[in-house]
């Protein structure tokens, strides 16, 4: 797998990549891939369709976003391990989710850093741990599992 080529941070290949699509599209770049691990980035911009109603007069983004595009990074890592004929007519989904820890919070307008590592494979699933951060701050930390399903028509 290649470390770092400039094609990931274009908005195309994250599209290719995984099926989701604004408004819940919660990566904005891949900052660093390895085999091991990627890092990707996304900036919380305030009018995403959830502020509105979550904490409107004092937003925040909702925790369960934050650990969603952390598996939004976990999805795109999963689709590049497997091969074009394995993929075909599959979409990644999350399994299950361990040890889920919110320690701070993340507002309109800040960047998340979300470092999703590769834990091991286990049949046709993909256990990961996630980070993300925000301005150096650990915001949420947990365990998720990843696998491929057949994509509906």
């Amino acid at each position: 797998m290649p470390q770092e080529e400039s094609y990931f941070d274009s908005r195309a290949a994250i599209l290719a990549s995984i099926p989701h699509r604004p408004p819940f599209l919660f990566i904005d770049s891949i900052q660093s891939w390895t085999d091991d691990e990627i890092v990707c980035a996304y900036t919380f911009k305030g009018d995403e369709f959830f502020f509105k109603g979550h904490y409107p007069n004092s937003p925040i983004v909702p925790g369960v976003i934050l650990c969603e595009a952390a598996m939004q990074a976990g999805a795109i890592f999963t689709s590049k391990l497997l091969d074009s004929e394995t993929a075909q007519g599959k979409v990644p989904v999350v399994g299950r989710m361990n040890e889920v820890k919110f320690r701070n919070i993340v507002r309109p307008g800040q960047l998340v850093e979300l470092k999703v590592t590769f834990k091991e494979r286990m049949a046709s699933a993909y256990i990961f741990r996630a980070k993300v951060s925000c301005e150096s701050k650990t915001a949420v930390t947990f365990e998720f599992i990843v696998t491929m399903t057949e994509q509906s028509a």
